[in-house]
């Protein structure tokens, strides 16, 4: 008997010790201001994991948002009615961008067809930054929603900045400001907070890599300069308009954005090339990647049919909905020639040269999928979420990009040696065939791919619980200015050592002149003594 309740008592201090070795975690109140598309998929995980940890989360969402739920268990929404809706907020809107830059793509190597799709690309961002201005000012046109937020007395705002009424929101608030970030207005985050050297650090857009030959080195000065002036003549403006609207002269939308207390980038360097970081930047790429989980029956029985060969994944991600009918007939036949089988997220119509040996689905477990040991190869379009997946689960990919950052990502894991990027707008049966036999059946790229998987998985803290860690930091210290530069308040001849450089010169040709001058006084001084001896 004595020995029961000795064991109980044991028991009883084991149970104890195990909860007081439990962090203790206070649960904050978090405003969050996401991106819809493809960009929300990874601030939801975020949100589902803050909410996990006791926190208490709100979304700022608009009434016709295409993703971003105005009901869910780990948040509570506020919606906003826009006077019109954002531009690219659909599938069928992002179908018919990715069609018309399709288009315009094909014609290749015509000086007339870049600018066309740059004036595309232009001028359906714009409108797209035009809605979210429209979205801040109906917010903040409404008194009462305001003062409700303001009344909930949160302890910081959580935003993605590339569509930035976040940040206007959270100066409004006078709250801290973390960002879930790759993008801003300007192009790649880091180009707005870090040292960005364009002779070894490509622009997003290039499709460089950070070893450029001098004609390379013009083409990035040029994607640069382009960059620039998109954002400083086409988006800024909108931007800087509310900022004078509503917060007074002196503010701008680019000393806001710097202003954030913390970056959480959605890249690592196992991605990413090497380049200049700053102390409140903190790198979370893959920080959406997690073991796979077991697959619904019937694609479980379908991956094992596969026997030896085993199975190929292609997605085209969140944003479409599908390709040009011709395409897909060509993609359908190559995939009908491989010994392989196929599982294929396609929305649009079935293709007729489709094989016996492809699933069509409308949805897929990507993750679960990818961390299958049946999958042998990706087909993806190189969105982040997508390749960070493939990193994970060590799966090399045949990458299709279509628009926006999916050719520099792609990119970067070519040049690694773990994916074949082939281009869509010339694409046919034979070439992507090739591509898929060469990244199935050459070793390289699966173990490149591998070793990428390791460098990834082999982090001091998993890239999650560091957001985690660092957003409750920014909570629990009011900010985290130390952290943060304040050169953004420098004017650009200060930042650049304009007016040092200035300084300078004046003080050279002062003591220049000084001495010149002393010179010649001297000379007329011996000039003037041998005139009067002479005399």
């Amino acid at each position: 008997m004595m020995g029961y309740f000795l064991w109980m008592r044991c028991l009883a201090l084991t149970f104890i010790l195990s909860l007081l070795a439990v962090p203790c975690c206070h649960g904050g109140k978090i405003l969050v201001f996401p991106m819809d598309g493809s960009h929300w998929v990874n601030m939801n995980i975020l949100i589902e994991e803050l909410h996990g940890r006791g926190h208490n989360i709100t979304v700022v969402r608009s009434m016709s948002s295409w993703y971003v739920k105005e009901k869910s268990p780990h948040y509570t929404s506020i919606s906003v009615t826009l006077p019109e809706r954002l531009t690219i907020e659909s599938a069928d809107d992002v179908a018919s961008f990715v069609r018309k830059t399709l288009k315009i793509r094909r014609r290749e190597g015509s000086l007339l067809a870049f600018i066309k799709l740059q004036m595309e690309i232009i001028s359906a961002i714009s409108t797209a930054h035009i809605g979210m201005c429209q979205m801040v000012v109906t917010m903040f046109e409404d008194q009462q929603f305001m003062k409700k937020l303001q009344d909930a007395h949160f302890d910081l705002v959580l935003t993605d900045p590339g569509f930035p009424g976040g940040v206007l929101l959270a100066h409004y608030l006078k709250l801290p400001m973390v960002f879930n970030v790759r993008w801003l207005t300007s192009g790649e985050a880091h180009f707005a907070t870090a040292p960005s050297p364009i002779s070894y650090v490509p622009t997003p857009g290039t499709e460089l890599s950070d070893q450029m030959d001098l004609i390379q080195r013009a083409r990035n000065m040029l994607q640069y300069s382009i960059n620039l002036y998109v954002d400083k003549y086409v988006i800024s403006p909108h931007y800087d308009a509310l900022c004078a609207r509503y917060f007074g002269p002196g503010v701008d939308l680019y000393s806001l954005v710097q202003s954030a207390d913390l970056w959480l980038m959605r890249v690592n360097f196992v991605f990413e090339f090497p380049r200049p970081t700053m102390p409140n930047i903190v790198y979370i790429g893959g920080f959406q990647c997690k073991p796979a989980k077991p697959l619904p029956q019937d694609l479980e029985e379908f991956m094992e049919s596969s026997g030896e060969h085993g199975v190929v994944v292609m997605s085209l991600g969140t944003m479409v909905n599908g390709l040009p009918s011709e395409l897909t007939d060509k993609i359908a036949y190559a995939f009908s020639q491989l010994p392989q089988k196929v599982i294929w997220r396609h929305l649009g119509e079935r293709p007729s040269s489709l094989g016996n040996n492809t699933l069509l689905v409308k949805w897929l477990p990507q993750n679960d999928l990818l961390g299958h040991p049946k999958t042998r190869a990706f087909v993806a379009h190189g969105g982040t979420n997508g390749v960070y997946e493939a990193i994970y689960h060590g799966v090399p990919i045949v990458g299709l990009p279509l628009f926006f950052d999916q050719f520099d990502n792609l990119l970067r894991m070519q040049v690694r040696g773990a994916a074949k990027v082939l281009e869509v707008t010339t694409l046919d049966s034979k070439d992507f065939l090739q591509a898929l036999k060469e990244v199935l059946e050459e070793p390289s790229y699966q173990m490149n791919m591998k070793r990428l998987s390791s460098l990834q998985r082999d982090q001091p803290v998993k890239p999650m619980d560091s957001a985690l860690f660092w957003i409750e930091y920014v909570m629990r210290n009011k900010g985290a200015a130390h952290l943060r530069t304040e050169s953004y308040r420098m004017p650009w001849y200060a930042y650049y050592c304009v007016d040092v450089i200035v300084v300078l010169l004046a003080a050279v040709l002062v003591f220049m002149a000084a001495i010149i001058g002393i010179i010649r006084c001297m000379c007329f001084k011996v000039c003037m003594k041998r005139k009067i001896k002479h005399e």
